[in-house]
């Protein structure tokens, strides 16, 4: 992960990401497979989800297919499919979803400010998605970040910081400005792609950007 792109000629690539989204966590596991093959660097933008949702009026697969039980189990099946595909074998489906993120966003606005921020979103994709955490508990958030090695009380501190809450909401509301409405979303260059199922298009674009 990165927060600048390493050349001018190479297409910008940003992930639109919250550790409340299962998918974004599967792709989060397979973005470096993506860069290698790529030559890019990825760059992390942390959204809250549940603000963007707000924002673009739309719910999640659960809330809007509930009505539609084969559309669900299929939503099921294409993400097991992707599972097997990429052997992402530690994934485990939190028994707390869906789970308020605000805390875990603010903080990854915090730990990109106190340098550690991708050690911050491996332990909290890996807590959310692979150890099954509650991770609304402000006392599993602190104990995650000390077991990941960083600063609890720093990390928490700065993420109560007025400047990064606005930042967040700031950021989410842009990222709804471009058109996005949910997570996990990518942008090469402008153009915009949903979903993990995209990540395939999203290797063409890059491609295709950097022959242009």
């Amino acid at each position: 992960m990165a927060n600048t792109m390493t050349s001018s000629t190479t297409p910008r690539v940003q992930f639109l990401f919250d550790f409340g989204s299962p998918n974004a966590y599967l792709c989060h596991r397979v973005i470096p497979a993506l860069e290698a093959r790529c030559g890019v660097r990825v760059e992390y933008l942390p959204v809250l989800l549940g603000g963007l949702f707000r924002l673009a009026n739309n719910r999640s697969p659960m809330e809007a297919f509930a009505g539609i039980p084969n559309k669900l189990a299929y939503e099921q099946l294409e993400m097991q499919r992707f599972i097997v595909r990429h052997g992402l074998t530690a994934f485990r489906f939190n028994p707390h979803f869906p789970v308020n993120t605000l805390h875990l966003m603010r903080g990854a606005l915090a730990a990109r400010q106190l340098g550690v921020f991708d050690r911050y979103v491996d332990s909290m994709f890996a807590a959310m998605w692979e150890r099954e955490l509650k991770m609304d508990d402000a006392a599993v958030i602190a104990s995650t970040i000390t077991e990941a090695g960083l600063d609890a009380a720093a990390l928490m501190q700065a993420s109560q910081d007025a400047a990064v809450k606005a930042q967040l909401q700031a950021d989410t509301q842009a990222a709804h400005d471009r058109g996005a409405f949910g997570s996990p979303t990518f942008f090469v260059g402008d153009q915009m792609f949903f979903g993990k199922e995209r990540l395939r298009d999203v290797e063409d674009e890059v491609a295709l950007q950097r022959a242009g």
